[in-house]
């Protein structure tokens, strides 16, 4: 991740925080729109879920400039999630349903390049995550 990418996503990050208090609701919203049968895999109340969601990205970003800390906290997300049988697939899903839930939080401030500084921090989080789950399983 280049120190350009993480600086905007942390910004626009802290733009839907403040902006955007259902997001994590709304990602949600769109992650079940986009595949309904990943909702089976969610058995607690989902408001308690978008809660806990919205609290792991805003560690995840603000630790975005210290990897040594945040990669270890990613591979014991993914070994979660592998107990709670994710897929390799849903990954691809949960990605597009957090870039529709930024544009629409975000608004005009969704640019292009605010949305590739997210892809690119996106695909480096997934890759960990994925090797983890590869080298667990």
């Amino acid at each position: 991740m280049n120190r350009n990418s993480i600086v905007k996503v942390q910004t626009s990050w802290q733009q839907v925080v403040d902006a955007a208090p259902g997001a994590g609701k709304l990602f949600y919203t769109n992650l079940f729109a986009a595949d309904p049968s990943l909702r089976a895999l969610f058995r607690g109340d989902i408001d308690q879920q978008a809660m806990k969601l919205m609290q792991m990205i805003n560690a995840a970003v603000g630790m975005l400039n210290d990897t040594p800390r945040l990669i270890p906290i990613l591979q014991q997300l993914s070994r979660r999630h592998v107990s709670y049988q994710v897929k390799d697939s849903h990954y691809q899903t949960v990605g597009e349903a957090l870039i529709k839930t930024l544009s629409q939080g975000l608004g005009a401030a969704f640019t292009p390049d605010v949305k590739a500084a997210w892809l690119e921090v996106y695909g480096v989080m997934v890759s960990v995550m994925l090797d983890e789950a590869h080298a667990s399983a």
